[in-house]
C-alpha cells in the first residue's frame, strides 16, 4: 500500500501541560516506539497477544484497557503530542508493563513497523467521520486500509471499529463486506463515545475476523 497523500487527520497541537512534556522527555525510552527503527521488536514482560489501537486520542480508554486486561499487550498509535504525553504519564504512574506507544501516522506504523501476521486485534474507536461530503476522502477506513490491516493480523485476528456516525457505519459495513463479522470484543467507554451519547447519537460497534476466505485483497 502506498502512503496516502491525503491524511485522515489534521494536526491540532493544542496546549501541552508541563507533566505531558516531562513524560515525553523522561518516559519515551521506556514506552515509546519509533517508526524509523523499522519492524518492532518489543520485549513485553508477558508473551501474549498484541493489540494495536489506532488513534487513541488522550489515551484514557487505552490506559484503562491495559490496566483491565494485564494479560494482553497493547501498542497505541497517535499523532497528537498532548495525548501521547498524557498516556505516557498514566503508564509511568501505574508502572504498566503491557503498553508501548507510537507518535506517528497509522499508515506509517502499519507499513514500516508492524510485521505481517503479528497482531491479534486492531481497534479503531471513533475515528473522525469527516461528515462533510467534500471531506469524505479523508476517512481512514477504506478498502486499501483494511487490506493493509488484514496483512498485519494473525489468522483469526480481529478488526474492531466503533463509530457514532451512522453514515460512516454504513460505509464501513460496505468496505468490510468481504470479511466475516464476529462477536464484539469487550472495550471501555471513550470520551468521544460519551460526547456522542450526550448528543443522542447511536453507537455502532463493528467487528470482523480474519479468515482464509476473507477476500479483502481487492
Amino acid at each position: 500500500m502506498q502512503k496516502r497523500d491525503i491524511r485522515s487527520y489534521v494536526i491540532r497541537e493544542g496546549r501541552m501541560t508541563p507533566g505531558q512534556k516531562r513524560a515525553l522527555d523522561e518516559q519515551w525510552d521506556r514506552f515509546g516506539l519509533n517508526v524509523e527503527d523499522g519492524l518492532v521488536d518489543v520485549s513485553f514482560e508477558k508473551k501474549s497477544e498484541i493489540v494495536l489501537e489506532i488513534g487513541f486520542g488522550m489515551g484514557d480508554s487505552l490506559f484503562e484497557m491495559a490496566q483491565t486486561y494485564p494479560e494482553t499487550n497493547y501498542i497505541g498509535a497517535e499523532v497528537h503530542r498532548p495525548g501521547v504525553g498524557h498516556l505516557l504519564q498514566l503508564a509511568a504512574t501505574h508502572d504498566l508493563s503491557n503498553l508501548r506507544v507510537f507518535q506517528a501516522d497509522s499508515i506509517d506504523v502499519l507499513t514500516q513497523s508492524i510485521p505481517d501476521n503479528y497482531l491479534s486485534k486492531v481497534q479503531i474507536f471513533f475515528p473522525d467521520p469527516w461528515h462533510k461530503k467534500k471531506h469524505n476522502k479523508r476517512r481512514l477506513i477504506s478498502s486499501e486500509f483494511v487490506t493493509l490491516v488484514r496483512d498485519k493480523l494473525v489468522p483469526r485476528g480481529i478488526l474492531h471499529i466503533a463509530t457514532d456516525w451512522a453514515p460512516y457505519a454504513e460505509v464501513i459495513s460496505e468496505v468490510m463486506a468481504s470479511w466475516t463479522p464476529c462477536d464484539i470484543p469487550p472495550r471501555v467507554e471513550t470520551k468521544y463515545e460519551r460526547r456522542g451519547l450526550k448528543l443522542d447519537h447511536e453507537v455502532f460497534d463493528l467487528a470482523y475476523i480474519k479468515l482464509d476466505d476473507n477476500l479483502s485483497h481487492q
